[in-house]
């Protein structure tokens, strides 16, 4: 009953935004846990490239690079185009490319909203629109396709910092979380969300840079590691989530439900 309740053996998965950070921790996850394939998009060629060749050096499957900028509605395409010509199914889906834009309310500018708010909500609906058909293909009542949202604690509770859009981009990905995933469950594709706390990222250079003085302020007394982000997401994409349906996890170290008051530096990505 109990057996390969985490497996994720011979799956095929996307990350976007893979080549670092939070992507980066999710996509050795997966590969640590047997998934056949799995496929990183960044911006940049050279980074995902090499994150690529060393993701596979280290585990079992294969991490295979797909650089594309998925901030406009021509890179969603384009990536939805090439992940069709190499796979006809699609196991899984991670939403994690994202974008941050700090200003001080009267000086907010459009550019910085619309920037967040296309990559961090816009992005995540058309890419999995773009690629419902292969997602839908590998569905089935007995093994799910899953949809992973990665959103913020920034759209749970309000973050001190000016960040407008960041903060409206994830709240918005939380809700639309739940409402793919009340859609998409008919076609027995999962859709889930996860809301990272404070983990060491280039987005989040204060827990990269500055991990104990964040430490401080997080209940568990430190920042995420890669086994927690790796965990909650192997957990949503095997066997052990296929009830979970809509719901977005917190993994913040309990920074929102402990309600810690919170000073200074944003804390996911």
């Amino acid at each position: 009953m109990f057996d390969n309740l985490f497996s994720l053996e011979g799956r095929v998965a996307l990350v976007t935004g893979g080549s670092r950070g939070i992507g980066k921790m999710i996509a050795a996850g997966y590969l640590a846990y047997g998934a056949a394939k799995v496929y990183i998009t960044a911006r940049k060629a050279g980074p995902c490239e090499a994150t690529a060749k060393e993701l596979t050096a280290a585990h079992g499957g294969e991490c295979i690079a797909l650089p594309i900028d998925i901030s406009s509605m021509a890179g969603v395409e384009m990536l939805a185009g090439e992940l069709r010509k190499h796979e006809p199914k699609l196991d899984i889906l991670v939403n994690n490319a994202g974008a941050a834009w700090g200003a001080e309310f009267d000086e907010f500018p459009e550019s910085g909203w619309d920037k967040v708010m296309n990559l961090n909500l816009k992005t995540p609906f058309f890419l999995t629109k773009a690629l419902a058909t292969p997602l839908r293909a590998a569905a089935s009542a007995e093994r799910p396709a899953k949809v992973i949202n990665i959103a913020s604690i920034d759209g749970i509770f309000v973050n001190p910092m000016e960040t407008y859009s960041y903060a409206a981009s994830k709240s918005g990905l939380i809700h639309l979380t739940r409402r793919m995933a009340a859609k998409l469950i008919k076609d027995h594709v999962v859709v889930t969300g996860i809301a990272p706390g404070p983990f060491a990222s280039d987005m989040n250079r204060a827990a990269r840079d500055h991990a104990d003085e964040v430490a401080t302020r997080v209940p568990a007394g430190r920042i995420g590691a890669t086994e927690d982000m790796a965990g909650a997401a192997i957990f949503l994409a095997s066997r052990a989530g296929d009830y979970v349906v809509g719901a977005t996890i917190a993994v913040d170290g309990g920074i929102v439900y402990a309600n810690a008051g919170i000073k200074g530096e944003g804390w996911d990505q």
